[in-house]
């Protein structure tokens, strides 16, 4: 059961990375997938959340109108696309799966990836 997430780096306050979080080990399907994002030395935060079939999603009111999430259970991935970048966007970004209820909290998550740093330069 892994998780790897990628796509993170430096980039510019306007940019518009895209973010991926692989799975292997399981039925991908079987579970939502989550992203969250924690800054230093701040907890964990919510950001965005995809249901087991991709047809519902749910966003943060930070990232709402910026952030777009999908999935594709064929290539058991799933890709946050990040737009309109702000500095305080900067964070490490995590995936994370569960077969739970309560998806915006960290706790409710079984498996998670080992995270990817987003930095935004103003």
């Amino acid at each position: 059961v892994q998780l790897q997430a990628s796509g993170g780096g430096l980039v510019q306050a306007g940019g518009s990375p895209r973010l991926s979080c692989a799975a292997s080990g399981r039925t991908f399907s079987n579970y939502a997938t989550g992203w969250f994002r924690q800054a230093p030395g701040k907890e964990r935060d919510f950001v965005a959340v995809i249901s087991r079939s991709g047809g519902t999603t749910v966003y943060a009111d930070s990232v709402k109108g910026r952030f777009t999430i999908s999935r594709d259970n064929a290539k058991n991935t799933v890709d946050p696309q990040m737009n309109s970048l702000k500095p305080e966007d900067t964070a490490v970004y995590y995936c994370a799966e569960t077969t739970n209820s309560g998806l915006y909290y960290p706790g409710s998550y079984d498996y998670w990836g080992q995270g990817t740093l987003v930095t935004v330069s103003s």
